[in-house]
């Protein structure tokens, strides 16, 4: 029995080719070696003494930056390809990386940061679209699924081994680790993996696809809206909710690092093979994408029920399986919509969709907290859910009628 669980395990990981893997890789390296992020607003606040406000602002420029790098990476990926993109991206920030960790000044930080994740985030949508390139239609999904594991596993080294340089090396060390970790991981995709040239297609109705702009596609840009707001509060579980359990509940920094372990351990086991079978069976992605706004919306009601500790956990899954039915579909929506040659602008904006989430996460959420609670924001946050589920519904049926036409 066990056996035989294990095998279909293992077979949602088959079928991929040598460069989804290496890519898989690569990002693997890259997300275990980005341990500056979780770190740097107490490196700013701890070691270069700045003020909360300060820290804020600096913060910012950080996801406009991110914003920023995601457009252009996009647009640029759709003019001179996706692969250039990606080597120049990582190996430069790679390189800028040895350099931030010699200013010190606030406007210096300000200045540096937002470059820095200019040029960093440029890789997101650049990758997104090499997924596209180099991933067979049938398993796209599963693909696109695979980056993400690969991101969340190295999400989960980073911030332990982070910890441990700091202990033996000092801050310094994260900038000059995560500085290797972007030059190594992309001078192996450099290595293993050759760029894939645009085939030219010439046939009439490619070439009015081609025309079209994004900017005109009223779908995707409520789709956008939807992945805007279901960022933003999944994104509580990393800003508002580790406070809350201590202030209510009296939870321990590691008892908080359990749930946030069940989080991990939820869509490391249950992502893949989730997303096969809704591959294999042909469930249309906005349906499924439905169920998981939804069930994110619903983790929020949850949080409503204040009494008992255990609702924590309750909660914790909901919005795992929700994030596991929302994230991955949400991916390959967005990269099966863009028209031949486009597919570098539309997954910018998905990207940039998250870039404003992850500001706006923080700055609604504890705003909210400040003037009306905690109990106050978990309704915010969980109508906010059901609305974006409700356009999701919108976007069905405007797929539906667009089929017909």
């Amino acid at each position: 029995m066990l056996k035989t669980a294990l095998n279909h395990y293992i077979n949602n990981f088959r079928g991929f080719t040598r460069e989804i893997w290496i890519l898989a890789i690569i990002t693997f390296i890259n997300r275990a070696g980005t341990m500056v992020l979780p770190f740097l607003s107490k490196y700013l606040k701890e070691d270069l003494h700045f003020s909360y406000n300060q820290v804020g602002w600096i913060m910012v420029s950080f996801g406009l930056g991110s914003m920023l790098g995601s457009w252009v990476g996009g647009k640029l990926s759709d003019k001179i390809g996706f692969y250039k993109i990606m080597i120049f991206s990582l190996f430069t920030s790679g390189v800028s990386l040895f350099f931030v960790q010699y200013i010190t000044s606030f406007w210096g930080l300000c200045i540096a940061l937002f470059l820095l994740m200019t040029i960093a985030d440029m890789f997101r949508p650049a990758m997104f679209v090499s997924l596209g390139a180099y991933a067979k239609p049938e398993n796209r999904t599963r693909a696109l699924t695979l980056v993400r594991l690969a991101v969340n596993l190295g999400f989960a080294a980073g911030p332990a081994l982070g910890g441990l340089i700091i202990m033996g090396m000092g801050y310094s060390g994260l900038f000059w680790v995560d500085g290797a970790s972007c030059i190594i991981s992309i001078s192996i995709f450099a290595l293993l993996v050759k760029e894939k040239k645009k085939t030219e297609h010439n046939d009439k109705t490619e070439s009015a696809a081609e025309i079209k702009s994004v900017f005109h596609d009223k779908i995707f840009w409520v789709f956008l809206f939807v992945s805007f707001i279901t960022a933003m509060i999944f994104f509580q579980l990393f800003t508002t909710l580790p406070l809350y359990h201590n202030e209510k509940f009296g939870l321990s920094e590691f008892q908080t690092g359990l749930l946030m372990t069940l989080n991990g351990l939820l869509i490391f086991s249950l992502e893949m093979p989730t997303v096969g079978f809704m591959e294999r069976k042909g469930f249309p992605k906005i349906k499924i994408i439905i169920a998981g706004s939804f069930l994110m919306a619903f983790s929020f009601v949850l949080l409503l029920i204040n009494i008992w500790a255990g609702i924590l956990v309750i909660a914790m899954i909901c919005i795992s399986i929700g994030e596991i039915l929302t994230f991955p579909f949400s991916n390959a929506f967005a990269l099966s919509r863009a028209p031949r040659g486009q597919e570098g602008r539309y997954m910018a904006l998905y990207t940039m969709s998250f870039s404003l989430a992850h500001i706006v996460s923080s700055k609604v959420g504890f705003g909210i907290i400040a003037v009306f609670h905690y109990q106050f924001n978990w309704l915010f946050m969980a109508c906010s859910g059901f609305v974006a589920t409700l356009c999701c519904f919108w976007i069905k049926k405007a797929l539906t009628r667009e089929r017909i036409s």
